[in-house]
């Protein structure tokens, strides 16, 4: 039975012919909608061609889904080539009729710098609402749920770039997006950058109206799924109790002997009108860390440098240590080992904006630098898709918030972060957006500097994955509390 139309963009790779003759030659494949700008269109057998201005605009994918007439439509996305493995349509097709998921994804194989090697890629849950989820680049929907939720919810957004970010978060309100956990094809990756040079993608200025869209689509997924908060905040309490001092620049530190008096002589060179004093967490350094703090604290009285009795710490743990001391003041202010601050001023401009508003939590902007302190691409990343109204909202679709982060003291005791490595900031900062207000400061007030030793600069897929689906995970909890806040307001 032909149940398949293969919808796939074209591609100038030498290697495009191959990839569509073996869609031409299965015997599952009715028809092949090769997706172009114009110019010459491919002769394969059962290949038609649709011009187009973008394959990711919202006119286009309404376009090409109400033209499918098969049970099944095999989204075939951007890549240097797309080998197919051992019956893989069939395994696809097999997975959508058993479970009748809205979509299907599988794991796959890939080749970079001519080596090849597994991509497995998450299993899709109600927090994977980012638009960088990694589904691969094979995508198999069923296309009486595409159908089903385009009536429901309305047609793919007007969007120029993102119609697909559109099209899945409608189908997954409620229809399964499936995973098959097995290596159905080989992917030639034509984006070889490493884990760290992708980071920043998303606050490139360059990707500026993608965000914009992407914003706008998860604004009205959000409404849907009824986890949509209102620019409506409480007021920040006043403290129960008296702090040593105004603020607290806190440094979770394991084996940085390279970075850390940098980051420490940048938090006590700070200038300001108020008393404040740096913590470090020095979590059990084995590098000569250790001494540097001790030589530092010799020095500096206001150096307060803790070493946890617990063995079992990540960054978050290392937070609530500081938090909890009775050394911390009445704001808790983030500095990296590996970072410092821009000038001497960053810790006044930061608690000048806490008073300046109602706010649980300030975060400022940074520059890329290199070790040198040279800017690096893509330079300052002053989150300005952030807005008073909609902030807390977004937050669940991008990857991270800003820095540096400070916080109510206060608040931060109760919220707690959670004793991780990873997302540990970005977790309470979405706790705490989902009753406060937070402030922004988009003047560079500190300086990220990459390097080899940072932990994120060149991950492999395993640890990408876990990563994200923890991120995915924190971004669950968060709008099953976030539903429950809006009910709670009927």
């Amino acid at each position: 039975m032909s149940a398949l139309t293969v919808i796939i963009p074209a591609s100038p790779s030498s290697q495009f012919n191959e990839t569509l003759q073996q869609f031409s030659v299965a015997d599952s494949v009715k028809k092949i909608l090769l997706l172009h700008g114009g110019g010459e269109i491919p002769d394969h057998a059962k290949c038609e061609g649709l011009r187009v201005t973008g394959w990711h605009s919202g006119k286009t994918l309404n376009a090409v889904f109400k033209s499918i007439k098969t049970p099944y439509a095999l989204l075939v996305l951007p890549a240097a080539e797309i080998q197919l493995g051992q019956r893989a349509l069939e395994r696809l097709l097999t997975a959508a009729e058993s479970t009748r998921a809205g979509m299907v994804y599988a794991d796959f194989f890939e080749i970079k710098n001519g080596e090849r090697s597994e991509h497995p890629v998450n299993d899709y849950q109600i927090g994977s609402v980012r638009d960088n989820f990694d589904f691969g680049s094979v995508l198999l929907f069923n296309m009486a749920a595409v159908r089903a939720s385009l009536k429901k919810y309305g047609a793919i957004a007007s969007v120029e770039f993102a119609g697909l970010y559109d099209l899945r978060l409608k189908l997954s309100l409620q229809h399964e997006l499936f995973h098959i956990q097995e290596f159905l094809y080989t992917k030639t990756e034509a984006d070889v950058r490493l884990s760290g040079e992708k980071h920043f993608d998303y606050v490139d200025p360059r990707n500026r109206a993608v965000q914009v869209e992407m914003e706008k689509v998860a604004t009205q997924h959000l409404k849907r799924l009824g986890a949509y908060l209102p620019p409506r905040f409480k007021k920040v309490p006043k403290p129960l109790h008296d702090f040593p001092v105004t603020a607290s620049v806190i440094i979770p530190v394991r084996n940085r002997a390279r970075t850390i008096a940098d980051a420490v002589l940048s938090a006590l060179n700070q200038q300001t009108d108020f008393s404040f004093n740096v913590i470090v967490v020095d979590n059990h350094s084995t590098d000569g860390t250790t001494e540097k703090l001790q030589e530092l604290s010799a020095q500096h009285s206001t150096l307060i440098h803790i070493i946890p009795q617990r063995h079992d710490l990540g960054i978050g743990g290392c937070w609530n240590e500081a938090v909890a001391s009775e050394h911390c003041g009445r704001y808790s202010v983030q500095l990296d080992s590996d970072d410092i601050y821009s000038g001497p001023d960053t810790l006044q401009k930061i608690v000048n904006e806490f008073r300046s508003g109602n706010y649980a939590m300030v975060i400022g902007s940074y520059r890329l630098v290199n070790m040198n302190l040279e800017e690096i691409p893509p330079g300052l990343i002053d989150h300005r898709e952030w807005t008073p109204a909609n902030g807390r909202n977004n937050a669940l679709r991008i990857n991270g918030l800003g820095a540096p982060r400070a916080f109510d003291t206060a608040l931060l005791r109760e919220a707690g972060l959670p004793n991780v490595s990873y997302g540990e900031d970005y977790a309470v900062a979405l706790r705490l957006s989902r009753e406060y207000q937070i402030g922004r400061i988009y003047d560079c007030v500190y300086l990220c500097r990459r390097w080899e030793g940072n932990t994120d600069a060149a991950l492999p897929i395993d640890k990408i994955n876990r990563n994200d689906y923890y991120k995915d995970k924190i971004r669950t909890m968060e709008i099953l509390a976030r539903q429950q806040s809006a009910r709670s307001r009927r």
